[in-house]
């Protein structure tokens, strides 16, 4: 596997929590083509032909990880987002 940049591990972990391309390029002051660019550069990297399967793998080799919140009253898991 090729090295995944800070930028892209970060995009990556926003990809992970549901942010859509829009909200991405917003949060991190990029254009919207620039977090496409990065996602196609990270499905190359990861060998992996859609979204979901670049999150699985971005997983599976550490690149990212579920942090919990907390817990509710309810004995529900909160993901930090």
């Amino acid at each position: 596997m090729r090295k995944i940049t800070t930028r892209e591990k970060e995009i990556l972990d926003m990809i992970s929590k549901g942010f859509s391309t829009m909200e991405i390029a917003s949060a991190l002051f990029i254009s919207n083509n620039t977090v496409k660019t990065h996602r196609k550069n990270m499905m190359l990297k990861l060998e992996a032909n859609n979204s979901a399967v670049m999150v699985r793998k971005g997983f599976e080799y550490g690149l990212i990880q579920i942090v919990p919140k907390r817990v509710s009253r309810y004995g529900m898991l909160s993901i930090a987002s």
